[in-house]
């Protein structure tokens, strides 16, 4: 394990920190071993933490764009309604978002709020004793910080002057005090004669997203839900929060908000081109037409099988459908290519049907079972990339099994309906 101190992906302080844990080989871990089950048996044991915020994150799914695994939301101030009234809001959300069901966990991004020493200064008082402000600024820059003074040669180098103050002397509030500012006319003036010191708590960073003062928030979907569906919940749960306090999604989530969109588009188009290309296989608009209501049989099946393994609807099983098209289609054909081949030859429209139900049953179910077992390994897959692997397998044997023994009736009834209605059309 690599462990870091000082740095984390939420701030850098000395209470931050962060470990990198190296897995080890597949052949070596067992099944419930994976990340996530890791990840989630990890979160479990430290949510018992008292003495700070530890938790564990997944890496992302793509390398720089995100910082661990899930979603990131951005909780905006767009009304200037104050610090205090966003943070009841954001309160208010993961309150909300850790009682549902959909959201796994939640978590504000950054350092917490920690104790800070304020320093108020008497500017009246300082300018009738003679101290500028530049003074006091300098004073507390040089003995808390650094302050570059000027070069000197040393064995044929130049070296860097830096004055800052003794590190034992610069440690408590009472340190602070000890400082003596310089006045215009010489005299050094103890700083505590010009100014007062009072704790408070406050920010130890301040957020802010596309111009406004937000808060940075992070989660992950609850095991048998997609990335999606915990962002549909995360919005619904945000329209009940105040007007003027709005939110925007970003890095992951927002390139994921953004290609969703298009999911849709893409099925339909590989519904298109299917159908284009039976067009111009038959030259007909017709046959086609039986040929791809096949199509929602398959979806079906493969819905179905996803449900049943308690997988979610993620981009895999978007992938698996566009496949079931093709493969729902090829079945289909095998039956509408018979029926219109006997058709031809003087058969009616219903024994044509029939009798090519019968006659490619056989083929029909061999090559669809021998795609279903060539896809077993994808839906038993275990490893790295084992998820996406289980999903399309799981979802594409679903909707094989479908398209093949529903498709066997309802191939022969959408063949004769379609033909049969545009015939008495015409």
């Amino acid at each position: 394990m690599v462990s870091l101190v000082g740095y984390s992906f939420d701030g850098m302080g000395e209470n931050a920190g962060m470990a990198y844990p190296t897995f080890e080989d597949w052949s070596q871990r067992g099944a419930d071993e994976s990340v996530r089950a890791e990840t989630d048996r990890a979160n479990r044991a430290l949510a018992n933490v008292q003495d700070g915020v530890v938790f564990a994150a997944a890496p992302p799914a793509i390398s720089g764009i995100a910082e661990a695994s899930g979603f990131e939301l951005r909780l905006q101030d767009r009304g200037s309604l104050g610090r205090a009234a966003l943070m009841d809001a954001r309160d208010r959300l993961m309150k909300a978002a850790q009682a549902s069901p959909v959201i796994a966990y939640i978590r504000e991004e950054g350092l917490k709020d920690s104790p800070r020493l304020r320093l108020d200064i008497d500017h009246e008082k300082a300018e009738t004793m003679q101290i500028s402000f530049d003074a006091i600024g300098t004073t507390l820059s040089t003995a808390f910080g650094s302050a570059y003074v000027n070069r000197y040669a040393n064995v044929g180098r130049m070296q860097r002057v830096i004055v800052q103050g003794n590190p034992g002397s610069r440690m408590t509030p009472a340190d602070l005090a000890s400082l003596h500012v310089p006045a215009r006319d010489g005299r050094l003036v103890p700083l505590s004669a010009i100014s007062t010191q009072t704790w408070e708590v406050g920010p130890v960073q301040m957020a802010r997203y596309n111009g406004y003062n937000a808060f940075r928030l992070s989660g992950e979907a609850a095991p048998g839900y997609s990335s999606g569906e915990a962002m549909a919940e995360m919005e619904r749960l945000a329209a009940a929060l105040p007007q003027r306090v709005a939110y925007e999604w970003t890095g992951l989530s927002l390139q994921e908000k953004l290609a969703g969109q298009q999911a849709m588009f893409l099925l339909g188009l590989s519904i298109l081109v299917v159908f284009l290309l039976l067009v111009a296989l038959y030259e007909s608009w017709i046959i086609p037409m039986s040929v791809m209501l096949i199509v929602p049989i398959g979806a079906f099946g493969a819905v179905l099988m996803v449900s049943v393994f308690g997988m979610a609807n993620d981009v895999h099983f978007k992938i698996g459908l566009v496949t079931i098209i093709g493969l729902a289609a090829k079945n289909a054909i095998l039956i509408v290519e018979f029926a219109k081949s006997l058709q031809d030859q003087g058969r009616s429209l219903r024994e044509a049907a029939l009798e090519a139900a019968r006659m490619r049953l056989r083929p029909l179910i061999m090559t669809s079972f021998a795609f279903i077992l060539g896809v077993v390994p994808l839906a038993t897959a275990s490893g790295a990339g084992a998820a996406s692997q289980r999903a399309i397998g799981i979802g594409v044997i679903g909707g094989m099994l479908g398209a093949t023994f529903l498709g066997i009736f309802f191939v022969p009834v959408f063949y004769v309906w379609i033909r049969g209605l545009f015939h008495r059309q015409n």
